[in-house]
């Protein structure tokens, strides 16, 4: 296949679907459209709108490919989700909700299950969190489900099958915390044998591999030439990871940042990872392990700020160091200290004193997750929370060389690099923190309160 120029893009987060135009040469998105994730309440679980996401996506592949036309097509989602097809290619059930409570209701029977962390680098999350978990709930909540279930399909791939056909499974997905896997000998852990779905799982493939074509009802749908390729698919987090790791030099971190905040560790220094602290062993694109940690970021954010967006002003900047303080855990039962009750020590007095609070918070969180992953060398920050100023300063004040990768989301344009390899994201900004001394002592004060 010839080095594509435009890839359409489909990155499907917790938050929000967005389809996603980027020009191979400069990896710049040309055109994005985007649709709210929303949760519908059921029956018989709150599940994702995959119809409506489906109708968005062909709308908007036909418009591309009008306005700009597309050469491939590439997917990257979001984490601990997964597509049960039937024998005839429809829903054997909906799409569960990995936030929905459902699977913490068996959860003692689960756990007499699953793997243990050393066999799989998959932590024990609450609810859905562990794909693993999912399935095993759904299979008991619905007895008929198992003779129904002829597919299993990780999201990204999910995507692709409805695209071409093709039935997969992708190594970054079956990676990301699903409890399904073994990332150090790069095969299935014991769990799918123990739902009695190991010939069910569809096979696992690389990322980049190419999927397949697009079918002739797509093709005919959207305008797209008939044998326009769709790449296998990423996880999100990995995405970010991506196009790094042929444009880099070990050791290196990338923050990947949205709904969650995902630290990855690429050549640092060896640790004991503690899966009661949210680290995980994540796996990339090229199917290696790569010790990680994370919170939840964007929604502790979106939580905290309570639809305030002020720019805090230079009098806020010289009062907020002296508090309050955000201290964790402000989502409860993730993060590096889930069994917290975190939020502000004191009401701040200004809303520019509340941004910088949230934005120091959660500087101080990700350097939290850098060390507990054994993060080395310079730390790429992708994602919404490179455009923060006030984080970025905090960051790079804690670590020795801090960049910003201010696209609209790194995730597109790793995504788009599956198919397009023989380019490399260019370096981002380098930050020069602006207060040092001051923010350090800051975080000394911050580290003391959780501490204690």
């Amino acid at each position: 296949m010839s080095d594509p120029r435009r890839i359409a893009v489909i990155d499907i987060g917790k938050t929000n679907a967005k389809l996603a135009l980027v020009e191979s040469e400069s990896l710049t998105e040309i055109d994005v459209r985007t649709r709210p994730n929303t949760v519908r309440p059921g029956p018989p679980w709150p599940h994702f709108d995959l119809e409506g996401h489906w109708d968005f996506l062909l709308d908007g592949l036909a418009a591309m490919q009008s306005t700009h036309g597309i050469d491939a097509i590439s997917v990257t989602t979001h984490g601990a989700a997964a597509v049960l097809l039937d024998a005839e290619g429809g829903l054997a059930a909906p799409m569960l909700d990995y936030e929905h409570d459902g699977p913490a209701r068996s959860a003692d029977a689960y756990d007499a299950i699953r793997p243990p962390f050393a066999q799989t680098g998959s932590p024990r999350l609450p609810n859905g969190l562990n794909l693993g978990a999912q399935l095993h709930w759904m299979l008991s909540e619905d007895p008929d489900l198992a003779e129904h279930v002829a597919h299993v399909l990780t999201y990204p791939q999910y995507w692709g099958y409805r695209l071409t056909g093709a039935h997969a499974t992708d190594v970054t997905s079956l990676g990301c915390h699903t409890d399904l896997w073994n990332p150090w000998e790069g095969r299935f852990s014991s769990l799918p044998a123990r739902l009695g779905l190991a010939d069910r799982i569809a096979p696992p493939r690389h990322a980049s591999d190419i999927l397949g074509t697009v079918t002739t009802e797509v093709a005919a749908r959207t305008g797209l030439a008939p044998g326009t390729p769709v790449a296998c698919g990423i996880h999100d987090s990995n995405a970010s990871l991506y196009p790094h790791l042929t444009g880099r030099e070990a050791p290196f971190a990338i923050v990947s940042t949205g709904t969650w905040v995902v630290v990855m560790a690429v050549g640092g220094r060896t640790v004991a990872l503690d899966p009661g602290r949210d680290t995980l062993v994540n796996v990339s694109a090229r199917g290696e392990p790569v010790p990680s940690a994370r919170f939840m970021g964007g929604r502790e954010y979106e939580r905290l700020r309570d639809g305030t967006a002020t720019v805090p002003s230079p009098e806020d900047r010289a009062a907020a160091l002296s508090g309050p303080w955000c201290l964790p855990a402000v989502e409860r039962g993730t993060g590096p200290f889930p069994a917290r009750g975190g939020g502000f020590t004191a009401e701040p007095a200004t809303e520019g004193a509340r941004m910088l609070a949230i934005s120091w918070y959660l500087a101080l969180m990700t350097d939290t997750c850098l060390a507990l992953a054994g993060a080395e060398g310079p730390v790429v920050v992708e994602g919404p929370f490179a455009r923060n100023a006030d984080y970025l300063d905090m960051l790079a004040t804690l670590r020795d060389e801090v960049e910003a990768n201010a696209s609209a989301t790194g995730t597109s344009a790793g995504s788009a690099l599956l198919l397009a390899q023989r380019r490399r994201m260019a370096r981002g900004t380098t930050i020069t923190p602006s207060n040092a001394p001051a923010l350090r002592a800051y975080a000394d004060e911050w580290r003391a309160r959780v501490a204690s």
